[in-house]
């Protein structure tokens, strides 16, 4: 049986490989005809990833294939299959829809041929066995992803954001190959379960500086994710990646983008024996979901406005991670890559249809968002308020007491609730704006959806948690190693809902008694949109220290007479 589940394993990554390379071969024969070699290969990618998720679902374990060198060997445990399934499902989808979207390109052969190959490098990524492999991966996403997106390379625009795009990816592989570095010199080994076991063994070795080992590795770990996962300030990549082919900013959910999250569940053991790293991965997951979800309201482009929500759910990916909720923050992987998949191979044909026909159905929402047409409000702001406030507050705790009660015990789990309790209020407070003929069937209709989607949260999260993690006791451990002090805790919780509440009153008041923004508060109110809309200047500042590194680099060439 475990050669069947290594037949599996090693089938599923070469057999993209070899899609790519009969790709190229037939080119001459086949012209266009190439794209049904690189669709065939794809399901035959996906029929084995399945086959191979299950097979392991049903033998439980990790297990270590190797074929006898010590390197390119690949590890099988549930979080590999998983990602497996999910590369191979969203490549499929890909393939099938680029076999059109793509017809009648001058570079149709070369973009088939790219694509296999990078969906086998992400392959060959999330199922390493090995240190040395998995760098292999990590370093040739970035390479084939530049030539992904400079895919038109008679468009300047696409060549300089792709070079950014690779020149931050490699930013992201330094610390990872430091990081192998590390613990070769620390434990002496290349293999991942090695690895692992050796930590267990021995938490707390030092680096040759006398640092601790771990938390060393969390830290390098954590910056090699910032990168690939367009973290703040390393995110200015991502949003201008969507002037490539839309079949790759929908591949980009497929183990490229989320990669990071990969990685910090890859080596939740590191996590576990460490003390502030996680609280690292919380602040900077905060900071990028806050910057992610203001600058996407701010676009006009509707893929340019997408890419700003994926940096937003990249940022609340890894801040779940940084609460100890790993498990969760795979789940929110998987989830949002399907879901931001599909909207982006829609893109286009929304913006063909648009273009079509660019009038709008009016309606309560067009009145609202676009005449600024506010009805009068069903129901006093008070009661209002306080509907707003208790209602998903009672469905988020209801939820996670009706499936797990000792999950509320968490630090991070309480994190996550008032999240999920802020992201409802929103939703009731915008139904409040908008009013309408029948708001209280509109308002009916949100509950009931707000409830029915955080109790699939809830339980997959959980059903993930017993797949991924079975061991109770690792969990508890991950939990505790992202936790700070009791009272500074409280003391923090307590704050952010004061806050919360006491600005969501404010809102409230001033949209039902219709008060103008007070004076004092319109040029912050401007300076605020003026920040916004040149996106903090983040991309101003590297395009600037770029444009004057090679300035310093043509007088240093001129003065030392290299050119």
């Amino acid at each position: 049986m475990a050669s069947y589940a290594a037949v599996l394993s090693y089938g599923l990554v070469l057999a993209m490989f070899c899609s790519a390379l009969a790709v190229r071969a037939s080119a001459g024969r086949l012209g266009e005809g190439v794209a049904r070699i690189s669709v065939g290969a794809s399901a035959l990618t996906l029929v084995l990833a399945l086959a191979l998720f299950g097979w392991r679902l049903g033998h439980g374990g990790a297990e270590l294939y190797g074929i006898g060198l010590g390197l390119f060997t690949l590890y099988v445990d549930p979080l590999s299959t998983l990602m497996a399934v999910l590369v191979s499902a969203i490549g499929l989808v890909v393939h099938v829809y680029s076999v059109r979207y793509m017809q009648d390109d001058p570079a149709y052969v070369r973009f088939f041929a790219l694509l296999d190959t990078i969906i086998g490098v992400i392959l060959l990524m999330v199922l390493a066995g090995d240190l040395l492999t998995l760098l292999l991966g990590w370093h040739l996403l970035g390479v084939c992803l530049y030539f992904l997106l400079n895919h038109d390379t008679r468009r300047r625009a696409a060549n300089r954001f792709a070079f950014w795009t690779l020149f931050t990816h490699r930013v992201g592989d330094l610390p990872l190959l430091a990081a192998v570095a590390l613990v070769y010199h620390g434990y002496g080994t290349l293999s991942i379960p090695a690895l692992f076991d050796a930590i267990a063994a021995g938490p707390d070795k030092a680096t040759a500086l006398g640092l601790p080992l771990n938390e060393a590795l969390g830290l390098l770990i954590l910056f090699a994710a910032f990168a690939k996962s367009a973290q703040f300030p390393l995110h200015t990549w991502l949003p201008y990646t969507m002037d490539g082919p839309t079949p790759v900013s929908a591949l980009m959910h497929a183990g490229i983008v989320n990669a990071g999250g990969f990685l910090m569940n890859r080596f939740a053991p590191v996590f576990v024996e460490t003390h502030a790293v996680l609280l690292i991965a919380f602040a900077v997951g905060l900071v990028t979901t806050l910057m992610g979800s203001l600058m996407m309201l701010m676009q006009s482009d509707i893929k340019k406005a997408l890419g700003y929500s994926t940096m937003g759910q990249m940022g609340y990916m890894v801040m779940e991670c940084g609460l100890g909720a790993f498990s969760l923050a795979i789940y929110h992987l998987i989830a949002h890559g399907v879901f931001k998949a599909t909207l982006f191979l829609g893109s286009g044909s929304i913006i063909g249809k648009a273009r079509k026909d660019p009038n709008i159905p009016e309606g309560e929402i067009y009145k609202f968002m676009v005449e600024r047409k506010v009805p009068h409000p069903p129901l006093s702001w008070v009661v209002f308020a306080g509907i707003t406030i208790t209602v998903p507050l009672v469905i988020v705790f209801g939820a996670h007491q009706l499936i797990d009660q000792g999950f509320l015990h968490h630090q991070g789990a309480l994190i996550l609730l008032l999240f999920g309790w802020i992201t409802g209020a929103q939703t009731l407070f915008f139904v409040y704006k908008i009013g309408g003929e029948r708001p209280f069937t509109v308002l009916f209709y949100v509950v009931l959806s707000f409830a029915a989607v955080i109790l699939t949260y809830v339980v997959v999260g959980h059903a993930f948690d017993a797949l991924l993690y079975p061991d109770p006791a690792f969990r508890e451990a991950l939990y505790r190693a992202a936790s700070v002090s009791s009272t500074t805790f409280a003391l923090v919780l307590v704050l952010l809902m004061v806050l919360i509440s006491a600005g969501w009153l404010l809102v409230f008041r001033t949209e039902a008694e219709r008060q103008p923004l007070p004076r004092r508060f319109r040029h912050l109110y401007y300076d605020l949109y003026a920040l916004l809309s040149r996106e903090f200047y983040v991309a101003d500042l590297y395009s600037r220290t770029g444009e004057r590194l090679l300035a310093a680099s043509r007088k240093l060439n001129a003065l030392l007479r290299w050119a």
